[in-house]
């Protein structure tokens, strides 16, 4: 029934829960699991053209340490990795069918408002994924998510 599983990954410390929950499904059905991270391009508008290419850069970088970290939480399955630019929930979903995915696995911030002010990625991807996607509620989980200020190294405490 699942033979490919995807897991998009934002790096952060929270994911370890949906990979927990990815690897048991991923170990139970002998699937094969692929690990995305989207670098997303929707934050550049407020960026200086000249800056792009610096933060996208430090972005891609965080993308490969969050796949490489996610990919050897995996011992017993086949696991491969992508890094993407654009919308998450675009590439979320157009990996899913690329890849011939029978399951996404990701997490979710739950109901959290300030979280979904500018729409929420995996209330996108349920609403339009062709395939069942298993969210995981990080909301409780400590946030370390990961921003263009962080991929800079900007002083974000104010």
């Amino acid at each position: 029934m699942y033979d490919t599983v995807l897991l998009p990954t934002d790096g952060s410390e929270a994911m370890e829960t949906v990979v927990e929950h990815a690897r048991d499904v991923a170990e139970r059905r002998g699937a094969d699991v692929h690990v995305l991270y989207v670098v997303d391009d929707r934050a550049f508008l407020t960026l200086d053209d000249d800056r792009i290419p610096e933060v996208t850069d430090r972005l891609r970088e965080e993308g490969e340490r969050a796949t490489d970290e996610t990919a050897a939480a995996f011992d017993s399955v086949t696991v491969t990795t992508e890094i993407r630019r654009g919308n998450p929930a675009d590439e979320i979903l157009a990996a899913a069918d690329e890849r011939d995915a029978d399951l996404v696995v990701m997490g979710t911030h739950g109901s959290d408002p300030t979280r979904n002010m500018l729409g929420s990625v995996s209330q996108k991807v349920v609403t339009l994924s062709s395939v069942p996607v298993l969210t995981v509620d990080i909301a409780e989980t400590a946030d370390d998510s990961r921003s263009i200020d962080a991929a800079l190294g900007a002083d974000t405490d104010d």
